[in-house]
């Protein structure tokens, strides 16, 4: 692979990209990770052009830069990486590297949710529950949010639970807001971990509440038994 990288094979340098950035057989190396992603993006390949977007995007083995990182995000986005274009979608939400854009961050996460990419499925459904860009769409929400969930996307599957828990978009739920809630939990999503508290909190409250009562009417009627 080495060699075929050192002979100018792109999908060979952007496997040698990934290999010192992840320190895979050889030792992490991020300034030698970005100079193979480097000239395999140069010669066009898109994996190799969103990793060094990414580079740039999160400061690793070069400064951070986001202009740098939207230039080479846009490179790999028009030719379709799911990956890039959720991360140029992220760009134009924050206004990071781009001027501010709702629409084109819109536009973007649509592109990359359509390729199944969970995060950008799960921030177009953000999009369509609040209603910002797009019209309100409770239904639109609740099909973007499952496909990110069913990928384990623990956001997208707490937010799943929320919607089956107040009845938005789905008839309302609560077995299935329960289900949703502990697979986002036991990924380590603190709202669904809070959800999931105040259920079972709620779940003792009106167990004891029930027995209180019980017990009251059980007092009633040997009050009303008695000679």
């Amino acid at each position: 692979m080495r060699q075929a990288a050192h002979e100018g094979n792109p999908q060979a340098q952007c496997y040698m990209g990934v290999c010192y950035q992840n320190g895979q057989g050889v030792t992490q190396d991020y300034h030698e990770a970005v100079k193979w992603f480097r000239q395999a993006a140069e010669q066009n390949d898109p994996v190799a052009q969103c990793y060094l977007g990414v580079c740039y995007l999160n400061g690793a083995g070069v400064p951070q830069e986001f202009g740098e990182a939207a230039k080479w995000l846009r490179e790999a986005a028009e030719q379709s990486d799911p990956a890039a274009q959720f991360n140029l979608g992220m760009l134009y939400e924050t206004g990071q590297g781009v001027p501010q854009n709702y629409a084109e961050a819109v536009k973007w996460y649509r592109e990359s949710a359509e390729r199944g990419y969970p995060a950008a499925q799960f921030n177009l459904g953000v999009f369509y529950e609040t209603g910002q860009v797009v019209p309100q769409n409770f239904e639109e929400a609740v099909k973007w949010y499952r496909a990110a969930a069913d990928q384990e996307c623990a956001p997208a599957q707490c937010n799943l639970g929320l919607c089956y828990q107040t009845g938005r978009g789905v008839a309302q739920n609560q077995h299935e807001a329960m289900r949703w809630f502990i697979r986002a939990a036991r990924q380590g999503d603190k709202t669904a971990q809070h959800n999931l508290g105040l259920h079972y909190a709620e779940f003792e409250v009106g167990a004891v509440e029930t027995e209180e009562t019980a017990e009251a009417d059980g007092e009633e009627t040997a009050e009303a038994e008695s000679p």
